[in-house]
């Protein structure tokens, strides 16, 4: 059987890991590298590094930051944020990640999911969504719409038709992050995120609202994610308390949700 993963995920201006709560009123944390040595040595399962202002800002990924981090972790470090190209991702593999991925640009341009798959496998592309609940209505039969550039974007694209699109395309992960819910620590929008692992035949991540051990297990189970990313719930300074990873990986599997165990060190 296979285990379920914790992700640590950063949002990252300037090399500093920043917190948002619904993609705005951004909170400084810390130094993106020194953030994610502390979660390394704390046995997080991989790490996830958005430089969350390159496609708004319509400039190439902070790669001095992505080799910082990647000189302090050794578990799948996937990184996103002004990927143009199948040179920038290279580029961006090159730094030390081992995943790209891919938002905006995907939706301008789709072609770039098939180029990354065919030049470093599909293992290696990641589809990363922003989604927002808007009801059902013409063009969006799920009632969820695709929004990019930070979520300021609306596209028109129904987030259901665009994964299976992504799937088709080359995408071997997709992220489903719910505008709605993050940084609100109100648990994940299961009803988007088992829409999707329904929908398509690639490991699911569920993203955005994750405040409590019971969220992330009702990711992991009832909706159907292969793994869960996770960053209030370990770095926000609006929660009163953070937890670490241990404290997590043993919630989780005392509701029987399979985790990689802690090691005692």
């Amino acid at each position: 059987m296979l285990t379920k993963r914790l992700i640590a995920c950063f949002d990252v201006v300037d090399g500093r890991v920043t917190k948002a709560q619904q993609f705005q009123d951004n909170i400084d944390v810390a130094p993106a590298e020194e953030l994610a040595q502390r979660l390394y040595d704390d046995q997080i399962d991989e790490i996830v590094f958005y430089d969350i202002t390159a496609s708004a800002q319509r400039r190439k990924i902070d790669l001095d930051t992505v080799r910082r981090v990647a000189q302090h972790v050794f578990v799948p470090f996937t990184v996103g944020g002004g990927i143009r190209s199948v040179d920038d991702m290279f580029e961006v593999l090159k730094a030390g990640a081992e995943k790209i991925s891919v938002d905006s640009m995907a939706v301008r341009n789709p072609d770039i999911i098939r180029q990354g798959a065919e030049a470093f496998g599909r293992q290696c592309v990641v589809l990363s969504t922003q989604v927002k609940h808007v009801g059902i209505r013409a063009g969006l039969p799920s009632g969820y719409e695709v929004f990019i550039d930070g979520a300021r974007e609306p596209t028109g694209m129904d987030a259901l038709d665009w994964v299976r699109r992504g799937e088709d395309l080359g995408a071997g992960e997709i992220v489903v992050n719910s505008i709605d819910r993050d940084g609100t620590a109100s648990g994940y929008d299961l009803d988007i995120t088992s829409a999707v692992a329904a929908s398509v035949n690639v490991p699911v991540i569920a993203s955005g609202g994750a405040g409590t051990v019971e969220h992330i297990a009702d990711g992991l189970t009832t909706g159907g994610a292969q793994a869960a990313i996770i960053s209030s719930i370990l770095y926000s300074p609006r929660l009163e308390r953070n937890l670490g990873v241990r404290e997590l990986k043993e919630g989780l599997a005392a509701r029987n949700v399979p985790m990689r165990p802690y090691l005692e060190t």
